[in-house]
């Protein structure tokens, strides 16, 4: 069901929410949070999809916010909101209200959604593109226990990564750092199984991928061992190597969902390591609202000072 609200308010939008349940027989205290997405007319398509994917984990309600760019002077002076309500099957398991903001209102997208917040439930924020400088400190980011962004949408994503560092404050995440968790758990197992002491260590990746250097930064901080960036053709992360006295601990996936896994002294393994989709990522940070203490050193970790090897 889809109600269509021009020049509203949060008040009508609210009341409109209320219709809507009523009409499908649909009660809200099954929603265990509120997702606001903070993008642009681009990408709100795939943004929503993501949220409503993520929504059969986790019923929510989704608060879209889209700024609209004015086209005249008086548009820049005129403000109004415009909103899209959705609930049923056209809104995954939760709510989803898309907010068009114009004019002046656009500057206090806070102020629109604050009355459009689940009571007493958590708040997350998620910028797909165009994220702040310093999400803690944005209008919208200061109403969030979470706050995803995202390396992998930006031009440089090396040079935002150090003003990351500077501006990190508990509850920011980024899924350059989401994406790392099967890598993470697969070479948390293997050092497990190896039980030898890490000596050197490479992480292979296309050039200038976040989700590598993150990689790399977390090694250096836990293995207290430099860890050498090497460029490879990608994509993505392909390999990381950790050289022991006795050998090399290898997972290497240069292409496609599977990786080899090696170990000093043991037959090579093959392991499911695919790429996931946007959903799932979205997913896997909704599991857990408190601060990322992982990702925190993986920010501060020691950076490169080198010029990366390419092979």
């Amino acid at each position: 069901m889809k109600i269509d609200l021009t020049d509203t308010t949060a008040s009508k939008i609210n009341k409109a929410l209320v219709k809507g349940r009523r009409a499908l027989g649909t009660p809200a205290v099954g929603m265990v949070l509120t997702m606001v997405i903070v993008t642009d007319e681009e990408n709100a398509y795939d943004a929503i999809k993501a949220a409503e994917e993520a929504s059969h984990e986790h019923p929510s309600r989704t608060l879209v916010v889209i700024k609209r760019h004015a086209r005249t002077p008086r548009d820049r002076t005129t403000s109004r909101l415009d909103a899209e309500v959705r609930v049923g099957a056209d809104a995954g398991t939760g709510e989803t209200v898309v907010l068009r903001t114009y004019g002046e209102v656009s500057d206090h997208a806070d102020s629109v959604v604050l009355p459009l917040l689940l009571p007493d439930a958590p708040v997350v924020v998620w910028w797909p593109v165009d994220a702040p400088d310093n999400p803690a400190q944005d209008p919208l980011g200061a109403l969030a226990q979470r706050r995803i962004t995202d390396l992998y949408a930006v031009e440089n994503p090396l040079q935002v990564l150090d003003t990351r560092v500077r501006s990190y404050a508990p509850g920011d995440t980024d899924l350059a750092w989401t994406r790392l968790t099967p890598w993470r758990s697969m070479l948390a197992a293997a050092l497990d199984q190896a039980r030898e002491k890490i000596v050197s260590g490479a992480v292979e990746a296309e050039a200038e991928n976040p989700a590598a250097e993150l990689l790399a930064r977390w090694l250096e901080a836990r293995l207290r061992v430099r860890i050498e960036r090497i460029v490879t053709a990608g994509p993505v992360v392909t390999a990381v190597r950790l050289g022991t006295a006795n050998g090399e601990v290898v997972i290497d996936r240069p292409e496609g969902p599977l990786a080899t896994l090696s170990l000093p002294g043991q037959p090579s393994r093959t392991l499911a390591l695919k790429v996931r989709t946007t959903s799932e990522l979205i997913a896997e940070e909704l599991r857990r609202l408190d601060a990322d203490e992982m990702y925190a050193v993986a920010l501060r970790g020691e950076a490169a000072k080198e010029t990366p090897t390419h092979v």
